[in-house]
């Protein structure tokens, strides 16, 4: 099964994608070297369907688990969740020789790798990631944290898991929005990286479950290969993986939680991206219709809703990681595949930007 080693001195991990991996989690995380008690970290939804499963497999390879359950969806990456989380695993003698596995989508991902880079300064954590947004994107890269009422991430840590065990079959139980919204992610990874994807995913099935094993592989290649450029963000290469975040997350933080799904915010995120990379960058029309037509493909958003006004979006994207001393790094493409940084895009790009989804 597909393989990625993330060679990152002193932090390389593995990826490994297999379908059934959840039966043999356990021994996997032994053969790791781990030996310490285990703190599973999941949501309400995702542990009906698997955490029995990853318990079992933890507990037959020798390991004592305590599961932690959080309520699922955006509000529970807080500061008060992370702390009844921290005093938890405290209550149930978590110490430094423990590790935290984070089993879940996104959210849970960040959330238990902010508790483990924060619990005794620090723990191993192993992510197994159950949403498409999560398995092609947040579970690699080690960016852990938590969200603020100004906005998404601002709080949290840069830390690497120790391992990340991708199940493909764990897509078969979400909800159809909820599949279909990661394909923001896969969208993005092949505008910014890949070209020759775009085509490929023309010819995915949005209502099929079953996602071809190589092609997660592929987008968690992706990702790794930038990660591993650029682990702190440090010299640009990182901040491609903006591509459509940064109007996607004003607008996911201009709606209350659950209201957007990550994914549905990054298309309308991208929409505008695209708009912006024709006017500032040279961008083909032909590019962002190809790129606007898998959105639709996945039946992700193109329009913004009435409800959300320019102001609300604009004053979120002030508070926004990506601006720095008030100006924004704002990730273009010059072609499918060809993904830049730009300091050019100014605020008024941004407000015509946000006023063309409206279209």
């Amino acid at each position: 099964m597909p393989t990625t080693h993330v060679d990152l001195p002193g932090r390389e991990y593995d990826i490994v994608v297999e379908p059934g991996i959840l039966d043999a989690a356990g021994e996997r995380i032994h053969e790791l070297g781990l030996r310490g008690a285990c703190a599973l970290i999941t949501d309400d939804n995702v542990a009906r369907h698997h955490a029995d499963k990853v318990v079992s497999s933890l507990e037959m390879a020798g390991f004592h688990v305590s599961t932690h359950v959080v309520p699922a969806g955006e509000a529970s990456k807080s500061a008060a969740r992370f702390e009844v989380l921290c005093e938890e695993m405290a209550a149930r003698g978590h110490d430094r020789s423990s590790f935290v596995v984070a089993l879940g989508g996104g959210v849970v991902g960040d959330l238990a790798g902010y508790v483990a880079a924060s619990y005794y300064r620090g723990i191993p954590f192993v992510q197994i990631p159950t949403t498409i947004v999560a398995q092609v994107d947040s579970s690699v890269g080690g960016k852990t944290g938590i969200n603020l009422k100004q906005g998404k991430n601002l709080v949290g840590a840069f830390h690497q898991p120790a391992l990340v065990l991708i199940d493909p079959l764990t897509l078969r139980t979400l909800p159809g929005r909820e599949f279909r919204e990661g394909f923001a992610e896969v969208i993005k990874h092949a505008a910014i990286r890949d070209a020759a994807m775009l085509d490929e995913l023309a010819a995915v099935d949005p209502a099929s479950p079953d996602v071809a094993t190589d092609l997660i592989a592929r987008n968690v290649a992706i990702k790794a290969a930038i990660v591993i450029e650029d682990e702190r963000e440090t010299s640009g290469t990182r901040a491609l993986l903006n591509f459509g975040h940064t109007i996607g997350h004003g607008i996911e933080a201009s709606v209350p939680y659950g209201e957007m799904l990550h994914g549905e915010a990054i298309s309308l995120g991208i929409r505008a991206a695209l708009f912006l990379s024709e006017r500032r960058a040279g961008l083909a029309a032909e590019t962002s219709s190809r790129v606007l037509a898998l959105l639709e493909h996945f039946q992700l958003p193109l329009q913004l809703p009435e409800t959300v006004t320019t102001e609300t979006v604009m004053s979120r994207l002030s508070k926004d990681k990506k601006f720095e001393a008030g100006r924004i790094r704002f990730v273009l493409l010059r072609a499918a595949g060809e993904a830049f940084v730009s300091s050019e895009v100014n605020e008024d790009d941004l407000r015509q930007a946000i006023a063309h989804l409206r279209s």
